[in-house]
C-alpha cells in the first residue's frame, strides 16, 4: 500500500470523523459502545448489541475454558473502547490502527489506558501486525475488515499471530447476501461522499464481505455466523428496502472462525 495515500487517507478520514461528531471524549467516551446522547446513538445500539455477542460467546466461553487471562488482539480499533472493556475483565488487549489521531483514533486513547492497565496500542496496518506468531488468544476485527485492500492477506496475518484453536471474529463489519447489492452500496456511498471519494475512496478497500469473499480469501477457516438480534429498526430494514424497491440491506451480526 503507498504510505503517501495511506497518510493522505488517515488525516483525510479524521478530519471526515471529527465532522460527522465521533470524536468523543468525558463520559462519553467511557459509554461507548453503549452511548447515550448524541446523533449517532442507533448506529452505537447497533454495535452495542455486536458487542454483548461477542462477549458472552467468544470472550467470557473462551477464558472460562482455558482458565488465564487471554491476549486479545483488536483489529482496526480506533480510540480502543473495545480493548479497554476486554482489558476491565482481567485480559490483555492490543488495540491496533493505522491511526493516531486524536478525533477517533489511537491518540484518543489515552484516557482508556489511564484505568486499564492490560491495554496496550500499536500504530501499525493490519495487513503486518507486529506480533510473534501464536501469541494471540482471539484476534478480532472491530467494524474493520471492510477496510482491508487485500483481504487474503489480512486474513493471513490474522490466522499467523493466532495460536492453534484460537480464534479469529469479525464484528460491525457489512455482509451481503449478494455481491450485487454491495456493490450498489459502494456506487451509493461513493456519491454520498462527493468531492471526498476522491481521497475517502481513494484506496482500494473491499468495502463489504459476503459468504464467498471470506471462502476464497481463507479457504482454511470455516466461518459460523452467530445472527444477532438488532434494534427492531435495524430489523425491518429488509422489508422496508423491499417496500421502496431498492437493494438488500447489509447486516452485520458476529462471525467466528477457528485457527486450525
Amino acid at each position: 500500500m503507498n504510505d503517501i495515500a495511506l497518510e493522505l487517507f488517515a488525516s483525510e478520514y479524521a478530519r471526515h470523523r471529527a465532522q460527522e461528531g465521533r470524536g468523543y471524549s468525558g463520559e462519553q467516551l467511557f459509554q461507548l459502545p453503549h452511548l447515550k446522547t448524541g446523533p449517532h446513538i442507533a448506529q452505537w445500539a447497533v454495535r452495542a448489541r455486536t458487542f454483548e455477542a461477542f462477549m458472552t460467546c467468544v470472550l467470557r466461553p473462551t477464558a472460562m475454558k482455558e482458565g488465564r487471562a487471554l491476549a486479545v488482539l483488536d483489529l482496526g480499533a480506533g480510540n480502543g473502547w473495545l480493548s479497554y472493556r476486554v482489558a476491565l475483565e482481567g485480559h490483555h488487549a492490543f488495540a491496533l490502527d493505522i491511526r493516531n489521531d486524536g478525533v477517533d483514533g489511537l491518540g484518543a486513547s489515552a484516557p482508556f489506558r489511564r484505568q486499564a492497565p492490560g491495554m496496550d496500542c500499536i500504530v501499525a496496518p493490519f495487513e503486518a501486525v507486529p506480533l510473534p506468531p501464536g501469541t494471540i488468544d482471539i484476534a478480532l476485527f472491530n467494524a474493520s475488515l471492510h477496510y482491508a485492500t487485500n483481504l487474503r492477506q489480512v486474513l493471513c496475518e490474522a490466522i499467523r499471530v493466532t495460536r492453534r484453536g484460537g480464534q479469529i471474529a469479525i464484528l460491525d463489519s457489512p455482509f451481503y447476501a449478494r455481491e450485487s447489492d454491495g456493490l450498489a452500496m459502494v456506487s451509493e456511498k461513493r456519491r454520498q461522499f462527493g468531492a471526498r471519494a476522491e481521497v475517502l475512496m481513494a484506496l482500494p478497500f473491499i468495502e463489504f464481505l459476503t459468504r464467498r469473499r471470506l471462502k476464497d480469501a481463507a479457504p482454511e477457516l470455516a466461518w459460523k455466523r452467530h445472527r444477532v438480534t438488532y434494534p427492531l429498526v435495524y430489523e425491518l430494514r429488509p422489508l422496508l428496502a423491499a417496500l421502496k424497491f431498492k437493494r438488500r440491506p447489509s447486516r452485520f451480526d458476529l462471525w467466528i472462525a477457528a485457527v486450525p
